[in-house]
């Protein structure tokens, strides 16, 4: 299906969403891949998988005028080699998504609401965020507290985080689309406040964090 959608942001961030539809081989004819990357591509057990590296591939493709090179830092945080813009990716078996800023690092994250969240209560929420759960909203509101942790911890980038005792999500009301309040307490005690939106569509949410005017 190629490019699914485009979104510019207020601060001139950009997202792009691809639907992963095609075949491994349609993908690697639809992208430009460099020969060291596609190596590493090869040695990927899961076709899944591989065809989501590849599908991120041909979205970069799409975003880009040039061709770039993407590779990553020992701690997961990918970079463009040949490009100073912060990037942050996520995918799923049916979606791939990039956020692009010029200026701010950045954090996505993208989820099936087909998923069964009930793992991420015991794990990564705090007592308070568990008390804000509804019955009737649960398995979506758990996608969004769950997305929106994860994009913050991908624009943090740093190791070993407690996601039920660091990162605190401010109470919200899940809809269609919104903006979520953010806390990141580092280990030291200081906290970084955050911004992020995040939207629905064929029964996946994501959510990103919102850089800097």
């Amino acid at each position: 299906m190629a490019l699914f959608f485009t979104k510019e942001l207020e601060n001139r961030a950009k997202i792009g969403v691809w639907h992963v539809t095609e075949t491994e081989e349609e993908l690697r004819e639809l992208s430009s891949i460099p020969t060291d990357e596609m190596e590493e591509i090869s040695y990927i057990r899961s076709e899944s998988l591989r065809r989501q590296r590849l599908a991120v591939r041909a979205l970069l493709d799409k975003m880009f005028e040039d061709k770039v090179y993407l590779a990553h830092h020992d701690n997961g945080r990918p970079y463009i080699e040949n490009n100073s813009i912060c990037i942050s990716i996520t995918h799923t078996d049916n979606y791939v998504a990039v956020i692009l800023d010029d200026n701010n690092e950045v954090g996505i994250d993208i989820e099936s609401l087909g998923r069964d969240f009930s793992a991420v209560e015991k794990k990564a929420l705090s007592e308070d965020e568990i008390d804000d759960l509804e019955d009737e909203t649960r398995n979506l509101q758990l996608a969004i507290y769950w997305c929106a942790k994860e994009a913050v911890f991908k624009k943090i980038s740093t190791y070993d985080v407690d996601f039920a005792e660091q990162i605190e999500i401010e109470r919200f009301r899940p809809k269609d689309e919104g903006e979520l309040e953010a806390t990141f307490v580092h280990k030291d005690g200081y906290e970084e406040e955050f911004e992020l939106e995040y939207m629905t569509f064929d029964n996946h949410v994501m959510v990103w964090t919102k850089g800097e005017e």
